[in-house]
């Protein structure tokens, strides 16, 4: 008997135009962005794969819980439903609302990180990166070996290096001042920490006497793919699983745009009622009362029943099938593209896709260009342009460990017919992929610099 298809756990109430524009519009509107894909309008995108933050679809019952969102300075009862559906799914006790999870990585690592201190991770994404060095610490990468190898089906390649960690600790002993382990590990690829190396890792920190902290900004795919990938763990609710996580942590920050399926909020939770105080001082200076964090009563109500929601079965089932099916059809298809599927993205290999593109040519945005040119699809470069490093001795760029081109799949916005345009766009680059120039950068920032900077597409002679 064959498969039945996927099929989206919900019905649409309400829909949004999207705008169908030729390659000749495209171009026009890429030149005007100087080829940067975060500084094209939305409306001249098709479909938007850029971030899965905050541009999700809410549910009718998050637009009827936006009604009740009451707004008072201080005390809001929403604020109250907001920490108890916080404290349900994390076990955290003292809850921090924050307008989104980089608030909450400003807060902690203001508090927590001083100069010259290193702060270990899987992987540091780009604004938690940003936020240790911005209060003078060192954000150490300590991925797991099996990561390195895109095509490897290895399950849990967002788990960290147990071994490095163990030496990162012992060599800056007395500058650690918390270890973090982002789930799921968005820059190498979306997969999963495994619970067996959360456990190592939390055993490791305990002996060294260093908190534990989870970026849980998408913890309940990480939960999913647990359970689904741990066989002792089969018959468990994927709530219990995250739960058991959590427990292992000293606290987390969030951004609710992602698991908390919300269009903004975010907070931090912590077991240290001390560290919680410190924490609202620093947020009344900067984000709002203790209480609301910069965020009105009626984003309150919406992250509480999207951290609900979040957690259902059958939502999780539907999201990470529908990411296995576009995978399963690209890679059968010979495209390069990271194995095994992640939790919320797409992950093309662009420096396999496009092997004739020097790194020093940016091949992942050279891929996600081509992509919108063709197709109209908006993505995301994670490779040297976002994650590239300087050589503090001789001022030389250092590429990323991998040029990726992240599709991020909004949670409950696009259906199956999107999804295979999406597939049919890629296979058209794909088969006239050595035509695909490089580009480099003509203008950037310091801090961030994928967001602003600008770039100019090579004649593609010069891309060979």
């Amino acid at each position: 008997m064959n498969q039945l298809p996927i099929i989206e756990p919900f019905r649409i109430k309400s829909v949004e135009p999207i705008a169908v524009t030729d390659r000749a519009e495209r171009e026009a509107c890429l030149e005007h962005a100087g080829n940067n894909l975060f500084r094209l309008a939305s409306n001249n995108v098709m479909i938007d794969l850029l971030t899965d933050s905050g541009t999700g679809a809410m549910s009718s019952a998050q637009w009827a819980a936006v009604m009740n969102g009451d707004e008072s300075y201080a005390g809001s009862p929403s604020f109250h439903r907001f920490e108890a559906a916080v404290r349900k799914a994390t076990g955290f006790e003292h809850v921090v609302p924050t307008h989104q999870g980089r608030a909450a990585e400003h807060l902690l690592f203001g508090t927590l990180v001083g100069p010259g201190q290193f702060v270990p991770n899987n992987t540091h994404f780009d604004t938690t990166r940003a936020n240790i060095e911005a209060a003078g610490g060192v954000a150490l990468d300590l991925p797991c070996a099996e990561s390195a190898d895109t095509r490897e089906a290895y399950p849990f390649k967002g788990n960290m290096d147990l071994e490095g960690l163990e030496r990162a600790l012992l060599q800056h002993a007395g500058h650690v001042p918390l270890v973090m382990l982002t789930i799921t590990n968005n820059a190498a690829g979306g997969q999963p920490a495994s619970l067996q190396n959360l456990r190592a890792v939390k055993a490791l920190c305990q002996r060294a006497q260093v908190p534990f902290y989870l970026d849980a900004c998408r913890f309940a795919e990480n939960a999913f793919l647990v359970r689904d990938r741990e066989p002792k763990l089969a018959g468990r609710s994927v709530r219990s699983v995250a739960r058991e996580i959590f427990d292992l942590a000293d606290g987390c920050t969030m951004s609710a745009k992602k698991d908390g399926l919300a269009n903004i909020g975010g907070f931090l939770a912590v077991r240290s009622a001390e560290l919680a105080q410190e924490l609202r001082q620093r947020l009344v200076v900067t984000e709002g009362f203790p209480t609301y964090g910069g965020l009105s009563g009626r984003d309150l109500e919406a992250v509480a029943q999207g951290l609900e929601e979040v957690l259902d079965e059958d939502y999780l089932t539907y999201r990470l099938a529908s990411m296995r099916y576009i995978v399963q059809r690209l890679a059968t298809a010979g495209i390069p593209v990271v194995q095994p599927t992640g939790g919320h993205a797409v992950f093309l290999d662009a420096a396999r896709f496009l092997e004739h593109v020097p790194r020093t040519q940016y091949p992942g945005q050279a891929l996600a260009l081509e992509l919108y040119l063709e197709g109209g699809i908006r993505s995301c470069e994670i490779g040297s342009v976002m994650l590239g490093r300087t050589d503090p001795d001789t001022g030389a760029e250092l590429p990323a460990e991998h040029e990726l081109v992240r599709l991020a799949i909004p949670r409950r916005t696009y259906t199956q017919s999107h999804m295979d345009y999406l597939i049919e766009i890629i296979c058209r680059v794909w088969e006239r992929r050595f035509d695909v120039p490089g580009v480099e950068i003509t203008s950037a920032p310091k801090v961030l610099r994928h967001f602003q900077a600008g770039f100019r597409r090579l004649p593609a002679r010069l891309a060979v």
